[in-house]
C-alpha cells in the first residue's frame, strides 16, 4: 500500500496515500474502536455545512483568501452531495469532546481542497486543516452546533412519520365510529365506548407528541457558533462572529440563530435533555398504544379479539397457523430503547464540568439513534399495522350485551345500591342485565332498551 507521512503534536505517522483523512483521524480510529458505528451521515453533512459557512464568513471578513474559500466550499459541496463519506472513519463514541470528529472533517475537506487546487493530498502548505478549514472555530462550538443541526433534521423526519400515524388513527376513528365495545378500567368491565373513540384518543396523544417535538426544534435553533473554545470568541474576527450563524442558516436552510450567551451555550447541554425527554414521552405513549392493540387483538379464540391486526409473518416455528402481533411488539421494543437512551443522555449532560461538556459524542450517538428508530418504528407501525386494522363488530356488541357494565346507566333512575344488587344478581345467575332489570323493576321492554342502549352511553 502506498503511504504518505504526516506529523501532529504526538509525532509522525504513516497514512494511506489515497486517504482524504489524515493523521489525527487515523489516531482516533485506532484509539476508539468502541461501537463499530461511524458518524451519522446527517452529522457529517452538518459538519460540511459548518465548514462551508465558516469559510464564507472568514473570506467576507478578509481573513481567508478567496481561492482557498472556493476550494473549501467545493469540497464541502461534494460531501453534501454524498461524496467522501467513507473517509469519515472515527467512531460515533470517542474521547476528546468530539475533537476527532471535527478534525476528521477538517482533514477530509483540506485534502480534497488541496486536490482541487492542483496539489497532492497531505501538502498542508496549500490548505491546512487547522489554519484554514478550522479558522475561527473550535471543536467546542462546531460539534454542539453540528449536533443541534442534525437533531433538527432528524426530528423533522420523525415528526412527519408521527403526523402520518395521527392521520391513520383519525382514519380508523371515523371507520370504527359505529362500533360499540366495552370500555375497561383496571382490566375489568367498565362502561361502553366506541372503538372509534379509542382510536381518536390515540390520535390526540400523538398530536401532543408532535407538538412537543416541534417545541424541541425551536429550542435547538440557538447555536454557539462564533464562541470558539469556551464562548469568549477567542481567535475569531468580530465580523466573522457576527456573520457566521446567518451564513450557516443560509447554507443549511435551517432557521438558526446565535445563542444570546455563547458561554452558557458552550457549557450547558440541557437542550438535548429536553429533546430526549420529549422522545421518551412519545415512546411511552406509543408503547401504551401498542399494548392496547395487542390486548384488543388477543386470541383469536380465547382472548378479547375485538380487532384484527394485519398478519405479517408466521408466529411460531412449532405452532402451525399462529400469527403474532409483531409490529406492535417492535414498536414497544423501540420505546424501551429510547427510554434507555434517555438515561444515557441525561447522565452525559449532567457530567459537564466548568466551561465544557466532554461527553457530547455519546449524547449524539444515543439521541440520533432514538430519533431515527422512532421514525423508522412509526413508519412500519403505520404501514404494516394501523392502516390494516379491522374490527370484529358483532363480537364487540356481544361482549357489551353480555357485560354488567351497562348497569351504570340506570343509577340515576334506581340509585347506586339497587343498581349494584341487579349487577350482582346478573353476575351470579349469568342472566343478561336486561332480563334482570325487567324481572326486578317490572319495566317495559322499550324502557329497558332505552336505558341500556350502549351507543347512547358513549
Amino acid at each position: 500500500m502506498d503511504i504518505r507521512k504526516e506529523r501532529d503534536s504526538i509525532g509522525e505517522k504513516e497514512v494511506p496515500a489515497d486517504a482524504y483523512y489524515g493523521v489525527q483521524s487515523l489516531r482516533a480510529n485506532e484509539n476508539f474502536p468502541i461501537t463499530g458505528t461511524r458518524l451519522h451521515p446527517r452529522f457529517i453533512d452538518s459538519l460540511a455545512e459548518i465548514k462551508k459557512a465558516a469559510a464564507l464568513a472568514n473570506c467576507w471578513a478578509g481573513k481567508l483568501p478567496a481561492n482557498l474559500c472556493d476550494a473549501i466550499c467545493r469540497a464541502c459541496d461534494e460531501i453534501l452531495a454524498g461524496g467522501l463519506h467513507d473517509q469519515f472513519i472515527t467512531d460515533a463514541i470517542q474521547g476528546g469532546a468530539g475533537t476527532s470528529a471535527n478534525m476528521n472533517a477538517n482533514e477530509v475537506i483540506a485534502n480534497r481542497a488541496i486536490e482541487l487546487l492542483g496539489g497532492q493530498k497531505g501538502d498542508y502548505t496549500l490548505v491546512h486543516p487547522n489554519d484554514h478549514v478550522n479558522m475561527a472555530q473550535s471543536t467546542n462550538d462546531v460539534i454542539p452546533t453540528a449536533g443541534k443541526m442534525t437533531a433538527i433534521k432528524l426530528l423533522g423526519q420523525a415528526a412527519a412519520q408521527l403526523a402520518r400515524l395521527e392521520e391513520a388513527f383519525l382514519q380508523k376513528s371515523r371507520e370504527f365510529d359505529d362500533v360499540v365495545k366495552m370500555g375497561r378500567t383496571q382490566m375489568q368491565d367498565a362502561v361502553p365506548i366506541r372503538l372509534g373513540q379509542e382510536f381518536g384518543a390515540y390520535a390526540a396523544v400523538v398530536r401532543r407528541d408532535i407538538a412537543r417535538l416541534s417545541g424541541c426544534i425551536r429550542e435547538l435553533r440557538a447555536v454557539n457558533m462564533g464562541g470558539t473554545a469556551i464562548g469568549t470568541s477567542l481567535n475569531a474576527d468580530k465580523l466573522y462572529v457576527h456573520t457566521i450563524v446567518p451564513r450557516l442558516a443560509e447554507v443549511s436552510g435551517l432557521d438558526l440563530i446565535q445563542a444570546e450567551n455563547l458561554i452558557d451555550s458552550t457549557q450547558n447541554l440541557d437542550c438535548f435533555v429536553v429533546v430526549s425527554a420529549a422522545l421518551k414521552t412519545c415512546a411511552v405513549s406509543l408503547s401504551k398504544i401498542s399494548n392496547d392493540l395487542r390486548m384488543m387483538s388477543s386470541g383469536p379464540r380465547t382472548g378479547f379479539c375485538e380487532i384484527n391486526l394485519p398478519a405479517r409473518q408466521n408466529g411460531s416455528s412449532i405452532m402451525p397457523g399462529k400469527v403474532n402481533p409483531v409490529i406492535p411488539e417492535v414498536m414497544t421494543q423501540v420505546a424501551y430503547s429510547i427510554i434507555g437512551n434517555d438515561v444515557t443522555v441525561t447522565m452525559a449532560a449532567e457530567a459537564g464540568q466548568l466551561e465544557l461538556n466532554a461527553f457530547e459524542p455519546v449524547i449524539f450517538y444515543k439521541l440520533f439513534e432514538s430519533i431515527s428508530t422512532l421514525a423508522n418504528g412509526v413508519s412500519t407501525f403505520v404501514d404494516n399495522c394501523v392502516l390494516g386494522i379491522t374490527a370484529n363488530r358483532q363480537h364487540c356488541r356481544d361482549l357489551v350485551d353480555g357485560s354488567v357494565g351497562t348497569i351504570t346507566a340506570i343509577c340515576p333512575k334506581v340509585g347506586y345500591q339497587m343498581a349494584a344488587e341487579i349487577a350482582k344478581k346478573a353476575v351470579r345467575t349469568g342472566a343478561p342485565v336486561k332480563t334482570v332489570l325487567e324481572d326486578e323493576l317490572h319495566l317495559p321492554e322499550a324502557e329497558v332498551d332505552r336505558l341500556l342502549d350502549p351507543y347512547s352511553m358513549t
